[in-house]
């Protein structure tokens, strides 16, 4: 008769009482912050090791604020309040963790799904470099009758995210996405066939799938900004606000509110 079901039967019959979870801690609360404060500094610290862009990437050209996009160009300093919290970069990590998830699920599936060319990410620059992008993949083929090449897009979203592509689609639910895609098809030479947009579902783990077809004038209006970005910054030329007032909700959350609105005067 082994002690582990002696103990067992304590329990059952009561002679014995399990620890409360207050008793069961053997962390004071201190001590538990504590470790999350170190968890989140290294995570911070790792992020801000991390070398400034020195051009235009094509996944955030879609964004309404020319303006933001030419800071970042310019590799204009963020504002000192506005870095990530840990948490988010935890959730960016995360999204790429899932990312590696569904390629596993695609090929489990059949599906001939490359990211890699010569063991590096597949892109593309162009503007002599000025911009560039990195897609997640490309469907080569399958167990189902399609027609390929196609761009593949991964992404990930809350449940309430989650069910707004489902309603919407991809171009209204997140216009920065659209333009993503469809800079991608056109300078990856994959504007054939649409793009299989995913999106997992972080509470429930639903999948979401979009056939995106190529929308070329989508395109050439992102490709246009991008050189309108370009151009004004070898010119020394601030590219106009997008608001009258720093109120408006674009600029609320703008890594760069104090240096728009309060180091230059009106523009």
């Amino acid at each position: 008769m082994s002690t582990p079901n002696l103990t067992l039967q304590s329990y059952l019959t009561g002679s014995a009482k399990i620890p409360s979870s207050k008793s069961q801690s053997k962390f004071p609360s201190e001590e538990v912050a504590a470790i999350i404060a170190e968890l989140d500094r290294a995570v911070i610290e790792k992020e801000r090791k991390q070398p400034e862009r020195k051009y235009l990437g094509a996944s955030s050209l879609g964004d309404p604020c020319a303006r933001k996009l030419q800071y970042r160009y310019m590799g204009q300093a963020k504002d000192s309040d506005k870095g990530f919290p840990a948490k988010v970069l935890r959730t960016f990590a995360l999204g790429h963790t899932i990312e590696d998830l569904m390629i596993m699920y695609f090929r489990d599936a059949g599906f001939d799904l490359r990211t890699e060319k010569y063991g590096e990410q597949f892109g593309f620059d162009t503007a002599e470099g000025e911009v560039r992008g990195h897609i997640d993949g490309v469907i080569c083929g399958g167990p189902l009758h399609l027609s390929y090449p196609m761009l593949w897009e991964c992404k990930s979203a809350s449940d309430k995210k989650f069910n707004e592509f489902v309603r919407k689609g991809v171009a209204e639910a997140n216009p920065v996405y659209a333009a993503q895609v469809a800079l991608y098809q056109a300078y990856m030479n994959l504007s054939e066939n649409p793009c299989v947009f995913t999106v997992l579902n972080k509470n429930t783990s639903e999948i979401y799938i979009e056939m995106v077809p190529f929308d070329a004038e989508l395109a050439q209006k992102t490709s246009d900004k991008a050189v309108q970005i370009i151009e004004a910054t070898r010119g020394n030329d601030i590219l106009p606000r997008i608001a009258q007032n720093d109120d408006f909700h674009i600029c609320k959350w703008c890594e760069f509110r104090n240096t728009c609105w309060e180091k230059e005067g009106a523009a």
